[in-house]
C-alpha cells in the first residue's frame, strides 16, 4: 500500500480484486472540479489504472471510508448492496451547540434550500432516516454517533442542523457562516463500513487523522471504548 500523504489526499486502507477501500481526507471531491483533482483521478494516477468507479460518495468536506470499484460490473454489484441496505455505515461528528435531543431518530423528507443546501421537512413521504446518540467530550462539544438508514444528499449534515446541533466547521449548515471559517475542517467522518460481497465479510474502521477536535483526548477515549459501533445501543427504528 502507498504511504499516507496529505498532498495525495487519501490513504488506501485495503485493495481487493474488485475494489479499493480508501480513507479520503477532507477537502477532496470525489470527481475533478474546476482546477482541483478529484479522488477517483488521484486513485487512478496512484495505481496507474484506467478505471476507478465510486460505489457511493462522500461530500467534499467529509473525511473517511469510501468504496471504489475497479470495473463496471463490480460497481454495479457493490452499488446494489447500498441500494438494498446491505451495507452498515457509521459516522462520527462534532457539534458545539446544545441539541434539542441527545439521542433518537431524525426523520423527514428533504427539500432543496438556498446556496446548494438542503432542509428537513416535517413530511415523511420519502424520508431521510438517521439514528443517532451523543456523548460529551468537554468544553461544550459533543461527539455524535450517526447511522444513516438512507443515503440522501447532505443527510447527516441536515439532520444535525435540524436538532439545533450543526456540525462544527460546516460551511453550509453552521451558523453564523462566518464562525464556521474559524475551524480547521468540517467535523464529519465516515468511521466504519461493513458488508458481505461474494460470500466474504468485510469490515473496515478508521479514525480521523486530521482536525484539532478529532484529536481531542476525550474523543479518542470514546472511540477506544466504543470502537465497534455495530454493537452500540442504537435507538430503535
Amino acid at each position: 500500500m502507498p504511504p499516507i500523504s496529505e498532498a495525495q489526499g487519501f490513504e488506501c486502507i485495503d485493495e481487493q480484486s474488485d475494489f479499493w477501500v480508501i480513507h479520503k481526507y477532507p477537502g477532496i471531491s470525489m470527481h475533478c472540479e474546476y482546477n482541483e483533482i478529484g479522488l477517483c483521478q488521484r486513485v487512478k494516477t496512484q495505481f496507474n489504472v484506467e478505471a476507478c468507479l465510486p460505489v457511493h460518495r462522500l461530500d467534499k468536506v467529509t473525511s473517511g471510508l469510501v468504496l471504489l470499484a475497479k470495473k463496471p460490473e463490480a460497481a454495479r454489484e457493490l452499488s446494489l448492496l447500498f441500494q438494498n441496505k446491505q451495507v452498515e455505515k457509521f459516522y462520527i461528528a462534532i457539534s458545539d451547540r446544545k441539541p434539542k435531543k441527545k439521542q433518537g431518530l431524525i426523520i423527514g423528507d428533504m427539500a432543496k434550500a438556498r446556496r446548494g443546501a438542503w432542509k428537513l421537512e416535517k413530511t415523511k413521504n420519502n424520508p431521510a432516516i438517521t439514528q443517532f446518540f451523543s456523548r460529551s467530550i468537554g468544553e461544550g462539544h459533543r461527539l455524535y454517533w450517526l447511522k444513516p438508514n438512507t443515503g440522501k444528499t447532505h443527510q447527516l449534515r441536515v439532520a444535525l442542523r435540524s436538532i439545533g446541533a450543526p456540525i462544527v466547521g460546516d460551511p453550509l449548515y453552521y451558523s453564523p457562516a462566518e464562525e464556521a471559517k474559524q475551524w480547521d475542517r468540517t467535523y464529519l467522518h465516515a468511521y466504519q463500513l461493513a458488508f458481505v460481497s461474494k460470500g466474504i465479510e468485510y469490515c473496515y474502521r478508521e479514525k480521523p487523522v486530521c482536525g484539532q477536535l478529532f484529536l481531542n483526548d476525550l474523543l479518542l477515549d470514546c472511540l477506544k471504548k466504543e470502537q465497534n459501533p455495530s454493537i452500540l445501543p442504537w435507538p430503535t427504528l
